[in-house]
């Protein structure tokens, strides 16, 4: 079992900054490759970033890429979404997610984080 806990959520005024954080504990946080998702009310959750476990960014959506920046420290089992420039649509619930490495679903999630940005 893993377990994701985040934190960082907000509100915050458009064109503001917030930093989401995963914790994660149970198993080897590097054997999972790590994915922030995003909820918005009335839409599919949507895959916003992906980065695999030792490190290398494989994935931004095209409405965050110049703007979030996924990382991870391994060191201390965390996976950051840095998220600048945010505008009133990243309004969403923002999950974590675990992937162990060649899995193709997400084997664990996190309880999700509110970010609700201001026009």
């Amino acid at each position: 079992q893993v377990q994701l806990v985040e934190s960082g959520g907000g509100l915050v005024q458009a064109g503001g900054s917030l930093r989401l954080s995963c914790a994660a504990s149970g198993r080897t946080f590097s054997d999972y490759n790590m994915a922030w998702f995003r909820q918005a009310p009335g839409k599919e959750r949507e895959l916003v970033a992906r980065i695999v476990g030792i490190g290398i960014v494989t994935y931004y959506a095209d409405s965050v890429k110049g703007r979030f920046t996924i990382s991870r420290d391994n060191a201390k089992n965390t996976v950051y979404l840095q998220m600048n420039s945010l505008k009133p649509e990243d309004t969403a619930v923002y999950y974590c997610a675990a992937q162990f490495r060649g899995n193709t679903r997400y084997d664990y999630w996190g309880q999700g984080t509110q970010v609700t940005v201001s026009s």
